[in-house]
């Protein structure tokens, strides 16, 4: 019930063959799960797989995933701490007081450390951006979110719940800047009504070590428009190293010849003054 990486607390259920259960699809549970080791790198992309699941009509109240400079702390923002200092996405899924906004919505917020989260009105005043993800409970397929950051360029969110392998553009914030250091956690939380909100499946990678998508795409014209010129990492790398070994190769055929011709003048010089 330890991991070497992670933290988690709460209400939380570890099923390592299966999820991470953050919350039950019972009344007034909140739990959650954050690294221990900080995320520090300039650009990333996080995929997460997760599934929000219920049998119930009515269902609530939501998950969210977490970069920010606090970890490890319970408290009401969908199971996590208020005021915090960084990203937090809000996965919301019952509606407080929105109108003309379909739930379950999608939401970013952008925490100072010391605005609390409008939970009377679903974060409307706190919203950065979002969208509405109506029909990503209950799915056949796997639900997918996929952020991507490139630092002081911009931030995108894509969803994938429609079908497989079909990413749905949720919101792209420009010219935000996240803290340097912070911490990944997710976490959820159910009120009078309830929902299963489990993690299956994390990864981050840097941004340069794999680009993909939509997001990826976008942030490997912003990488061009930087250097002048194109970024692709297969061909790059591919190239570089084919180039680099013919280059040694010249060099080392040089560095034997020249050796070859020098002993052989050390030689005639020795038998001209042996005689």
């Amino acid at each position: 019930m330890q991991s070497r990486w992670f933290d988690f607390g709460g209400d939380t259920i570890v099923r390592a063959d299966q999820y991470i259960r953050l919350a039950s699809d019972r009344p007034s549970q909140s739990g959650w799960v954050f690294s221990r080791v900080p995320l520090t790198a300039t650009n990333w992309e996080i995929e997460v797989e997760f599934k929000i699941s219920g049998n119930g009509n009515l269902y609530g109240d939501g998950m969210a995933m977490w970069i920010t400079q606090q970890r490890a702390q319970p408290g009401p923002v969908f199971g996590s701490v208020d005021k915090f200092e960084g990203l937090g996405i809000f996965f919301d899924t019952y509606k407080n007081n929105r109108p003309g906004v379909v739930f379950p919505y999608v939401m970013a917020m952008l925490g100072d450390g010391n605005t609390p989260y409008d939970q009377g009105n679903d974060g409307k005043s706190n919203e950065l951006a979002g969208c509405s993800a109506r029909g990503i409970r209950n799915q056949a397929i796997p639900t997918k979110a996929r952020l991507t950051y490139f630092q002081d360029k911009n931030l995108v969110l894509e969803l994938q719940y429609k079908s497989e392998d079909t990413w749905t553009p949720c919101f792209e914030i420009p010219e935000i800047k996240l803290p340097s250091v912070a911490y990944l956690g997710f976490s959820a939380a159910t009120g009078e009504l309830s929902d299963n909100f489990d993690i299956i499946k994390v990864e981050t990678k840097n941004l340069y070590s794999a680009v993909g998508g939509t997001a990826g795409q976008a942030a490997r014209k912003e990488f061009s428009k930087s250097k002048g010129k194109s970024y692709d990492p297969s061909k790059l790398h591919t190239g570089s190293g084919w180039s680099w070994f013919m280059l040694k190769f010249v060099f080392f055929g040089l560095a034997l010849t020249g050796a070859y011709v020098g002993f052989t003048m050390w030689r005639a010089n020795r038998r001209r003054d042996r005689f």
